[in-house]
């Protein structure tokens, strides 16, 4: 109790901004101490042969991201199958299955708790509270009518909680996109939502605008699987946010870049072009991929609608896709 005083005491003394800063949040919600910068892979949901939630293998992919050396996770986001994936239910005991699973372990966790409106996404935040993970992800709300309906939105969000939330672009309502503008805004008015994952064309001019915009923005991501991922890191991205089944070379490019092997960077990313350029080419690579790498027991999946549905690739085009894997090799460490 002493120390968390005196640290109130101390941060009150930085003036009117920071003090707002902490007014608005909960005293029950602790900050992360783990950085917002690297690759935070999006969980895949894996299912059952019957086509339930297999909440096994979304735990075991705690430990693949651990032994790949991910800074971070998400869950549920667009890779995850978000929306229609999974049900209500399903997303509430996902979210504990990985706090649980998350405890302890070097990735910090971010649970998602978009919604169609605020008052539904609120309800995902409080459960994501109660979890105390290292931060949160929310796309934008489905049902919103006007941009002032997003602001709605994410103000309730930085009122109920002081952890990072990263604001994802896409995924809102068809036609309403945030712009930079809107962004930094409510970066100022809550530093906590000074976190972004970029997805809105034109992304790369985008981040730029949001990086120079620091230290009001603290954090710039983007997505797409990192196609611009080496591009990106040179002009001073944060991070990227890919799917799951490549992780570890996804950290080697990071890595290797960060450390100024940018030569063997560009080879590690190279390999990961190949199979992203299997994924274009190919219906199910990530589902294969996970099972191949025995991380998922099946390629069970779930459409829009929440369908069973199940990968099924011809043998001339696993050859293929496993060809082009056998580059991957010297980067894999799962």
């Amino acid at each position: 109790m002493t120390t968390s005083y005196s640290r109130r005491q101390v941060l009150a003394g930085l003036g009117a901004a920071a003090g707002a800063a902490i007014a608005f949040a909960p005293p029950s919600a602790a900050a992360t101490t783990k950085p917002m910068r690297g690759i935070f892979p999006i969980l895949a949901t894996p299912y059952t042969a019957a086509g339930g939630v297999d909440f096994e293998d979304l735990a075991h992919q705690v430990d693949f991201f651990e032994k790949c050396g991910a800074h971070g996770m998400a869950w549920p986001q667009h890779a995850s199958g978000y929306p229609g994936g999974v049900n209500k239910e399903e997303r509430m005991h996902g979210m504990e299955v990985l706090a649980k699973a998350a405890k302890g372990r070097k990735p910090a966790l971010l649970l998602g708790v978009q919604s169609t409106d605020t008052e539904h996404m609120l309800e995902f935040a409080r459960k994501a509270e109660e979890l105390e993970p290292d931060g949160l992800i929310a796309m934008p709300p489905m049902e919103a009518k006007s941009i002032e309906d997003y602001r709605t939105y994410y103000r309730a969000l930085g009122k109920l909680t002081k952890r990072p939330v990263f604001i994802q672009t896409s995924g809102g309502t068809q036609g309403i996109d945030p712009s930079v503008e809107f962004l930094i805004g409510l970066a100022r008015e809550f530093p906590n939502l000074g976190y972004i994952k970029e997805e809105v064309n034109p992304v790369i001019d985008r981040m730029k605008t949001l990086i120079h915009a620091k230290p009001a923005v603290t954090s710039v991501f983007s997505g797409a699987n990192g196609y611009s991922l080496t591009y990106e890191m040179r002009f001073g991205g944060d991070g990227d946010m890919p799917e799951a089944q490549f992780t570890d070379v996804y950290v080697a490019v990071w890595d290797l870049y960060q450390s100024g092997q940018k030569e063997k960077a560009r080879t590690a990313f190279s390999s990961l072009l190949l199979m992203l350029n299997q994924m274009r080419q190919f219906a199910g690579v990530p589902q294969y991929m996970m099972k191949k790498r025995g991380v998922f027991k099946t390629t069970v999946g779930r459409d829009h609608n929440g369908q069973r549905t199940e990968v099924r690739l011809k043998p001339d085009e696993m050859a293929e896709i496993d060809w082009n894997f056998e580059a991957m090799k010297p980067y894999l460490k799962a």
